[in-house]
């Protein structure tokens, strides 16, 4: 399975959308700092994730995430 996915900074109110196949080990890459541009934002949590079948479709969906639209969907979704 692969997955489109939103963490959140538990320091900042900085959100990072992003995809992969194993959402466990990708979410402590984030945490370990092995992603140079959110390194001042760790730690992280997953806030939101969907799965998919193939890579293109959670790329797709990560895409979205990042484009106007699909920043009021997740707003509406992470919003209480």
């Amino acid at each position: 399975m692969f997955y489109a996915y939103v963490i959140k900074s538990l320091k900042a109110e900085y959100f990072y959308k992003g995809h992969c196949e194993n959402l466990e080990k990708r979410l402590k890459e984030h945490n370990s700092g092995m992603t140079v541009s959110v390194r001042k934002y760790i730690p992280f949590i997953v806030v939101y994730f969907e799965e998919y079948k193939t890579r293109q479709e959670a790329i797709e969906r990560e895409k979205y995430f990042k484009s106007a639209a699909g920043r009021r969907f997740l707003k509406s979704k992470l919003v209480p």
